[in-house]
C-alpha cells in the first residue's frame, strides 16, 4: 500500500529466483499477492517510482512466509476433536488476528493522514509568510503615500522674489 506522495501509486513486480515474472502490477496504491512458491531461493520484489520522478513516495507491504504454525503443539499431531479450552484458544487466536489486522490498517491510515496534515502545515505556513510580507509592503506603501499628502512641496528656491 502506498502511504503517501504523489497520486498514491506506485509499479510493483515480483520475480522467482529463475528471473521469472510472477508478479507485475502498473498505478497500483494498493493490492495483494497470494503466492505458493516452487522454486527455493531469493525472490525478488521491486516498487518502481518512474512515471512520477519529482515526488517521493512511501510504501507499507507485508511479506507472510509459510503457514502459521498451530497454536498447541499437540493439536498437529492428532486427529480428534477439540476440547472447550483447545476451542476458546483458537477462538480468541483468530479475534488477536483480526485485531492486529485493524490495527495495521488504522496505523497506515494514521501515517496518511499524518503526512497530509504535515504537507498542509508546510503549505499554510509559507502562504502566511507570503501574506505577511504583502502586508508589510502595501502598508510601507500607504505610509509613504499618506505622507506625501502632508508634506508641502515648495517651488524651486532659485527664483525671483517679488
Amino acid at each position: 500500500q502506498v502511504i503517501t506522495g504523489g497520486h498514491y501509486d506506485v509499479d510493483c513486480y515480483v520475480e522467482d529466483p529463475n528471473g521469472k515474472a510472477i508478479y507485475k502490477e502498473t498505478k497500483k496504491q494498493y493490492d495483494s499477492f497470494p503466492h505458493h512458491t516452487e522454486v527455493e531461493g531469493v525472490y525478488t520484489f521491486c516498487f518502481s517510482n518512474e512515471f512520477s520522478t519529482f515526488s517521493h513516495k512511501t510504501v507499507y507491504f507485508d511479506l507472510q512466509v509459510g503457514d502459521e504454525p498451530p497454536i498447541l503443539p499437540a493439536m498437529s499431531s492428532r486427529v480428534t476433536a477439540l476440547t472447550q479450552m483447545e476451542s476458546a484458544c483458537v477462538t480468541i487466536h483468530e479475534a488477536l488476528n483480526t485485531v492486529i489486522d485493524s490495527q495495521t490498517h488504522y496505523r497506515l491510515r494514521e501515517a496518511q493522514d499524518r503526512s497530509r496534515a504535515e504537507d498542509l502545515n508546510g503549505r499554510v505556513s509559507y502562504w502566511s509568510v507570503g501574506e505577511t510580507l504583502i502586508l508589510f509592503v502595501v502598508s510601507v506603501g500607504q505610509v509613504m503615500l499618506l505622507k506625501s499628502f502632508f508634506t508641502e512641496k515648495r517651488p524651486g528656491s532659485g527664483g525671483t522674489s517679488t
